[in-house]
């Protein structure tokens, strides 16, 4: 998993797929930064759809940030994107919502 030791969304996701008897590792996106060919892979995967354009992080950027390409956006803001991202059997998910937590927990795993 990528994402934030204090973002909520990240904390739920790994307590979920570890209490279904997966073991899940986060990868803390401010202590060890993704490298620009991990940035590159997922933008090629979910697009402008991994910049969190929800964020206080987003809402705090000027409009020259708001402006740059996605990729120096991740790189310069690590918490600018959406989480978490899980990669579980070579498949990139992004967010915690039901549709991701049904593939990767299960039928009726929403809620979780």
């Amino acid at each position: 998993m990528y994402g934030l030791k204090t973002c909520d969304s990240c904390r739920k996701a790994k307590g979920a797929i570890q209490v279904a008897g997966h073991s899940a590792t986060l990868r803390d996106l401010r202590e060890t930064p993704l490298a620009p060919n991990e940035i590159a892979r997922l933008l090629a995967t979910f697009g402008e759809e991994l910049v969190n354009r929800r964020s206080t992080t987003w809402r705090a950027l000027s409009g020259v940030e708001r402006a740059r390409d996605p990729a120096a956006l991740l790189t310069a803001h690590p918490a600018l994107m959406k989480r978490p991202v899980i990669e579980a059997g070579g498949q990139l998910h992004l967010g915690w919502g039901r549709e991701v937590q049904e593939v990767l927990l299960g039928k009726g795993a929403a809620g979780a």
